[in-house]
């Protein structure tokens, strides 16, 4: 993070996720992608919802490809580590946070009038509840023949990083109704997608309110295999 990407800050609680670089910068460079094939290069600003404490692809996009940023986040504390983060590397003037009050709410209420986006990122909650997420650490920890107290995961991230009340199915489905209401202020919506079964309800949803081009891009790191949807209503 601080020799490649000429980090010299990158603080925030152990209880938060620390997100794996490698998997986080993929998503960056597809979205490069995404934007130079849609003849869009030049003053490039990214909406990035759930941004956490690390305010991990605000500081990989502006160092890898000096986008602007806005974040925004429903935790009060983890965008006072993010703006931390902003100040302490002289990025203020690229990034810029917001507070999402109503945890109900992806876009609303964070978006102004105003606001031009180039591209949307999401990475959204995995799980359903702390219980699942708790269910599968151990699963894991089963599999790596690994043993663990009850009720201690082996990661970090508090609940608004992990879950959310029906899961990554609801948190997406809740966002592509949002995009819609704001569809002429991005042009492309995206979001990381875990679950290889949510595609196909995700397209349909997609058709039923307009959106005209949609993406899927396949990303694979190590054994995780996940994806990024991106659409637009342009």
């Amino acid at each position: 993070m601080f020799a490649h990407y000429n980090v010299k800050f990158w603080e925030f609680p152990d209880t938060n996720l620390c997100p794996p670089i490698p998997s986080r910068v993929d998503y960056i460079h597809h979205l490069a992608d995404l934007l130079k094939q849609s003849g869009i290069n030049k003053n490039i600003n990214v909406l990035d919802i759930g941004t956490g404490a690390s305010c991990i692809y605000p500081v990989l996009g502006n160092a890898e490809y000096d986008w602007g940023f806005v974040g925004t986040d429903i935790d009060e504390k983890s965008l006072r580590y993010a703006q931390k983060i902003i100040l302490k590397n002289g990025l203020e003037n690229a990034i810029t946070l917001r507070h999402q009050i109503n945890s109900s709410n992806i876009l609303k209420g964070v978006l102004k009038a105003s606001d031009k986006f180039s591209a949307a990122i999401c990475n959204p909650p995995f799980y359903k509840s702390e219980i699942e997420a708790e269910e599968a650490t151990m699963k894991k920890l089963k599999g790596l023949k690994n043993g663990i107290e009850a009720g201690v995961r082996n990661f970090s991230g508090t609940h608004n990083e992990l879950w959310y009340k029906g899961g990554e199915k609801a948190f997406i489905h809740n966002y592509l109704y949002e995009s819609y209401l704001f569809k002429n202020q991005c042009f492309w919506f995206s979001t990381l997608v875990s679950k290889k079964d949510l595609i196909r309800g995700i397209r349909v949803s997609l058709k039923k309110i307009g959106a005209t081009e949609i993406r899927v891009i396949n990303m694979g790191q190590g054994n995780k295999i996940s994806r990024i949807v991106a659409w637009t209503f342009r």
